[in-house]
């Protein structure tokens, strides 16, 4: 029987050193791996290079990695709700590197099927196509980009079962289904994990093969990170 179950984030996340690049799924604050980032924190793991869309806010998600300077280069696509983020960045302290967000998710699928570089229009004729190969189909110009290569890919799914199969809720599925298999090992954070069998195949979204760890969170926030509403009439 396969099974990738660890007992806590402590044993998920061995193996992960000072200087390596990091993938970290989510979307804003919707389906970021809360546990997995704490951690982090805690282990004091420095000059990281992190492949996120965007990185938290100040006081959460990957914010909390920026604030005790962990971060080295933040590879990104969104940035504007993180104040700590963008004095790091004026300053010249964080290395950023600014990248369309349909490129960045297809540096990472790309990654995950073993494609090493896909050509794309996007970002042609702009600083993001600097120093890039450029090659014309269909009588519009395309820039290349190469594959992501990462050391981790951390996930977080809402159920997973030991052997490694996901299935994500809602708009948590965003980029954590690319970076899933993206990377030299992948650890998938779930908020139930449950033994192998117990899934319908039919809701897989990530098959197992493309997990190596799978740990069960202890707690997450769900933090909304924007609310706007409206007096009532």
């Amino acid at each position: 029987m396969i099974n990738k179950k660890v007992n806590s984030v402590q044993e998920a996340l061995q193996g992960i050193e000072d200087n390596m690049t990091i993938m970290l799924g989510g979307f804003g604050l919707c389906g970021i791996p809360e546990n997995s980032i704490a951690e982090l924190v805690q282990k004091g793991t420095t000059n990281l290079t992190c492949i996120s869309n965007n990185a938290g806010v100040d006081d959460f998600g990957l914010g909390l990695l920026l604030q005790k300077r962990q971060i080295k280069k933040m590879i990104s696509s969104y940035v504007g709700e993180n104040a700590e983020f963008e004095r790091q960045m004026l300053s010249g302290e964080l290395d950023v590197e600014l990248t369309p967000q349909g490129t960045l998710a297809e540096k990472c699928r790309a990654a995950q099927a073993g494609i090493p570089a896909f050509f794309t229009p996007a970002g042609y004729g702009t600083e993001v196509a600097e120093g890039k190969e450029v090659r014309e189909f269909n009588g519009k110009m395309h820039i290349m980009e190469l594959a992501y290569k990462a050391d981790f890919a951390i996930v977080k799914a809402w159920k997973g079962d030991e052997a490694g199969n996901l299935i994500f809720k809602g708009t948590a599925r965003n980029f954590n289904a690319p970076m899933a298999g993206a990377a030299k090992i992948t650890i998938a954070e779930v908020e139930e994990l449950v033994p192998v069998g117990s899934l319908d195949p039919n809701q897989i979204h990530i098959p197992g093969i493309m997990v190596q760890r799978i740990f069960k969170g202890e707690k997450f926030e769900k933090r909304i990170e924007q609310r706007t509403t409206r007096k009532r009439e």
